[in-house]
């Protein structure tokens, strides 16, 4: 019986399958198969490289001027180029072939040009790491076999499709946005959101607060970004339902909070506690 996991996008959420697959691990459950989509794909692949010791190493002592120093501004196609990440990634995770990787993986993305889903199976795995988290807006496209690709959250958040296509008799898959919906626009919550990444980041920059009383471009983008991430997993995963599904409790972390990694690695642990059970009966011999 082979174990597929499919881990979900989620942007800083998604530190939190390190913690998922720690906790699998410490279960006894090892999974012979990974697919990913967006930050899934990141961690994903570092975890079928064998590098998740080291993912974990590094992303708990990030800061959140570590975060700034990986961001390089682009003028065109996002906010972001995305080339400073990657460039990391490669150095110190991943830089081989997907036919090199001690255990299959592969990953989604979305062709900007007519919407259809992309699976990446071959080639880099760090250009197609790259292509799968190209959030819209935030990261540049990457151009690859004369398609420009950008996130595959947009067809498939939670791609248990891909896994099964991979082998999979039993899929476990994560879902990070299950809670997001509506979050950010709670009047308690919008103080805490203006004061996350983007205001610190236009603090850096010497801007001053807005006194509006419409909600910030950080909560309206966090909050288009949940609606959209949560509409397209439920149609999609009523369509192809995991074996176990784990729906992580993350509302408290936003878009670019990815120095917060403790706290996302110990709810991914925490969700797979709660699911033992389910985990147990779907992989009985």
């Amino acid at each position: 019986m082979k174990l597929g996991l499919a881990l979900g996008s989620g942007s800083a959420r998604g530190w939190a399958h390190i913690g998922v697959i720690r906790a699998l691990a410490d279960a006894g459950y090892k999974p012979d198969l990974i697919a990913g989509c967006s930050i899934g794909a990141f961690v994903g692949a570092a975890c079928a490289n064998g590098d998740l010791d080291k993912l974990e190493s590094w992303v708990s002592g990030l800061t959140w001027q570590d975060v700034i120093k990986l961001l390089d501004p682009s003028l065109s196609g996002g906010l972001i180029k995305g080339e400073k990440l990657i460039d990391f990634f490669q150095r110190h995770f991943i830089d081989h072939d997907f036919s090199a990787l001690p255990m299959p993986f592969a990953c989604v993305a979305t062709d900007l040009a007519n919407g259809h889903e992309v699976w990446l199976k071959e080639g880099s795995v760090a250009a197609a790491v790259r292509a799968s988290l190209a959030m819209p807006g935030l990261f540049t496209p990457v151009e690859r076999e004369g398609r420009l690709l950008v996130d595959g959250a947009l067809v498939n958040p939670v791609p248990v499709s891909l896994c099964r296509s991979m082998g999979a008799d039993v899929v476990i898959a994560v879902d990070l946005g299950a809670d997001q919906t509506g979050r950010a626009l709670r009047r308690e919550e919008m103080r805490a959101q203006d004061n996350s990444w983007l205001q610190r980041l236009r603090s850096s920059f010497g801007l001053g607060d807005d006194a509006s009383d419409l909600p910030s471009m950080a909560t309206v983008l966090t909050s288009s970004i949940n609606i959209m991430q949560s509409r397209i997993a439920r149609s999609r995963l009523a369509g192809d339902p995991a074996d176990v599904l784990l729906t992580p409790h993350l509302s408290d972390l936003t878009l670019m909070d990815y120095h917060r990694a403790d706290e996302a690695i110990a709810e991914g642990r925490a969700a797979v506690e709660r699911m033992l059970p389910a985990i147990e009966f779907a992989l009985r011999d």
